[in-house]
């Protein structure tokens, strides 16, 4: 986010009785936690103002600024979100006065639109709906559209998702700056899709919650195996797809997914950085809250009967966490789940998975002829998952190669290093 120090002249803010009934004085982590959890409704709320998702971006960040200035000593206003929104729609409207002064046909446009629209901080549900809807536009390029929903909703710097998808921050501040200017240009509209249009448009926006879910939960590249922020921003933006469309079984089925890979990330690394497989995880650090929280989730999801792709990995995953250990896994019932997947979204990736749990019901050489059969050349699971089944048909020269193959194809320094010591064993 812009770093915008708060030199705008607070003409209208929230009056400063608001700020001093707050108990106490607020650190500057507790601010934080105030934006992390505001930050997008606020933009929603002023986006909607404004007509303007710059303005009202800016707006907030402003406002924030003087919460750090004020809020310290004068401690947290009773509604710090009504706070925020009213600070950031009178700062605006102070710029954009000064703005339209000058014959700036858009500031004079945005500012007209925002005096004859009324701030109501209660209207939430649909104004985050608009917005997660506008940044997940199909108009928009997928990469683009995780990058305006982690700023706009997640309220992350752009330094932040730079690193996290790892370019220069020059060019993912391009791409966001290019998303918005199109999303002006272009007239895309801040709503909820008609009702027609919803069903393709939530599976848009589902898969770049979950996107971002599995770059944080197996991290394409770097050093590190797991980006936590980056799952528990996607889980995060989960429970408020959850809250802001509780109708929708498929978002159900998309928190419960993550919660349940969650749930097994004090399991996935060892204390030296390295990966443990699935196999090998000491179940006891499972987290069991998490657990029960996405096992409940599934029985809701089942008792709704309108079975979809999340839902059905969600109940994999729930077989998962049943297991004791993982001899005791029902493999059968994980293979029944992966034929429903594969008939609702067949794909050679879905295939892959399949032939896993085809492997431990009825062996590598099962698995292994259906895993030849798919064209996935390019993709280092293939390469991995063939190398593995190979060497449990101890053909190990053809897995060596499949393990030169996958490493050819990885740039995540764990997935590398468990690979050459696959390799290396061989």
């Amino acid at each position: 986010m812009t770093e915008q120090p708060g030199t705008t002249p607070a003409v209208g803010d929230a009056p400063a009785g608001d700020s001093s009934a707050g108990a106490g004085r607020v650190s500057a982590a507790e601010v934080a936690a105030v934006f992390r959890a505001e930050h997008g409704r606020a933009v929603a709320v002023l986006a909607r103002v404004f007509g303007d998702l710059d303005i009202a971006e800016d707006a907030v960040q402003e406002a924030f600024t003087a919460a750090v200035e004020k809020w310290p000593a004068a401690g947290l206003p009773p509604s710090p979100a009504g706070w925020i929104i009213t600070t950031a729609r009178n700062r605006a409207i102070d710029r954009l006065r000064r703005e339209s002064s000058r014959e700036d046909k858009h500031a004079q446009a945005a500012l007209l639109q925002a005096q004859d629209e009324p701030v109501e901080e209660g209207v939430v549900r649909d104004e985050r709906l608009r917005l997660i809807f506008t940044c997940c536009h199909p108009a928009l390029a997928l990469n683009v559209r995780v990058a305006l929903t982690l700023r706009l909703l997640g309220g992350l710097t752009t330094t932040e998702i730079a690193r996290a998808f790892l370019v220069p921050e020059p060019t993912m501040a391009q791409r966001i700056v290019r998303a918005k200017a199109k999303i002006r240009s272009a007239g895309i509209p801040y709503r909820v899709p008609y009702e027609a249009d919803l069903p393709e448009r939530v599976r848009g926006v589902l898969a770049v919650v979950y996107l971002i879910f599995n770059e944080g939960y197996a991290a394409s590249s770097g050093d590190e195996l797991i980006r936590t922020e980056l799952c528990q921003e996607a889980i995060r933006l989960g429970r408020l797809l959850v809250e802001l469309m509780p109708d929708e079984p498929e978002a159900v089925g998309l928190l419960a997914l993550m919660l349940l890979q969650e749930s097994r990330r004090p399991a996935r690394v060892a204390a030296d950085g390295s990966l443990v497989l699935l196999a090998d995880q000491d179940r006891t650090l499972w987290d069991r809250e998490l657990i029960a929280e996405g096992q409940d989730l599934v029985r809701r999801c089942l008792r709704r009967d309108q079975p979809g792709p999340y839902q059905l990995q969600a109940a994999m995953n729930a077989v998962h966490s049943d297991a004791p250990t993982a001899e005791d896994t029902e493999w059968r019932q994980i293979v029944q789940l992966y034929d429903h997947l594969l008939a609702l979204e067949p794909s050679p990736v879905v295939a892959l998975n399949r032939a896993v749990a085809i492997a431990e019901v009825d062996g590598p050489a099962a698995a292994l002829a259906l895993v030849d059969d798919l064209d996935l050349g390019n993709y280092y699971l293939f390469h991995a998952i063939r190398a593995e089944l190979l060497k449990r048909l101890n053909r190990r020269p053809e897995a060596a190669a499949a393990y030169k193959s996958a490493l050819a194809l990885t740039e995540n320094t764990p997935e590398r290093h468990f690979l050459q010591q696959n390799l290396n064993a061989l």
